[in-house]
């Protein structure tokens, strides 16, 4: 190589900087998407106070209403700080749902058999949608990047990184509900509860990191919204041409009729 075809030191720094951009911009788009501390905090909080309270007094109503509300708690705050509140209202059904199932059968461990469905629910539709070459993180993340399905046919790179991102979502909540169903059918309920709120946010951590880690290599998104603005100035700006070029003509061809 010559020193003419050796890059610049600004140009390598150009490029460190652009991945670097690339990257905060993919952390901030996965701290948007998945709630942050405070979507986790959401997220462990209620669980946390029902076995908390059922290991103490062993009362049902008592441990399912105070879970309940802290849950509702959470998305009034949300509401008077005006914030996102799908994280917490996503928490607010999720408990509901809980409370529901375990007053109807009167068991406890049943309050946290829809969280446990809806785990395993959510790792079969990551596993299939990837199977199928529509990933479920391609079309969560898509909106955030401002790609939105771009990558499924201009962006191969973001497609299979996609791809990996819902396998690893996949198989990581796979692998929760390998421990969780067992010990919903033989431990206790506060063996249960505990050990699925030390569950929570662990494999959530190693999940978003394995995202992060796959879209980081990516190229970049294709922000269609930038393309869609662009072109709408071009063809403002070709009809201000067109009618430009109208104005000038017409006197020319009035003189020429004289």
């Amino acid at each position: 190589m010559t020193s003419l075809d050796k890059p610049t030191t600004e140009e390598t720094s150009a490029d460190d900087a652009s991945a670097e951009d690339a990257r905060a911009v993919t952390e901030a788009a996965l701290f948007e998407a998945f709630g942050g501390v405070r979507g986790m905090v959401e997220t462990v909080l209620p669980g946390l106070l029902f076995v908390s309270i059922y290991t103490v007094n062993k009362n049902l109503h008592m441990s399912a209403l105070a879970a309940l509300g802290v849950a509702l708690v959470m998305v009034v705050v949300r509401l008077v700080r005006r914030d996102t509140v799908k994280h917490a209202f996503s928490g607010v059904f999720g408990v509901g749902f809980g409370v529901v199932f375990a007053m109807m059968t009167g068991n406890a461990k049943d309050f946290y058999l829809p969280g446990m469905l809806y785990t395993l629910g959510l790792a079969l539709a990551y596993i299939v949608t990837a199977l199928a070459g529509v990933p479920l993180i391609g079309l969560m993340l898509g909106p955030v990047f401002k790609e939105n399905l771009s990558w499924r046919t201009r962006n191969p790179g973001r497609k299979k990184a996609y791809t990996k991102a819902s396998w690893a979502w996949g198989l990581i909540l796979l692998a929760k509900c390998a421990i969780l169903f067992p010990l919903y059918w033989w431990a206790d309920t506060t063996q249960l509860g505990w050990v699925l709120v030390a569950l929570k946010i662990p494999p959530f951590l190693l999940a978003v990191y394995l995202t992060w880690v796959f879209l980081a290599k990516a190229p970049p998104p294709i922000d269609v919204f930038a393309e869609m603005e662009a072109e709408e100035r071009a063809e403002e700006e070709r009809k201000a041409a067109a009618a430009e070029v109208e104005s000038e003509g017409a006197p020319a061809g009035r003189h020429r009729r004289r």
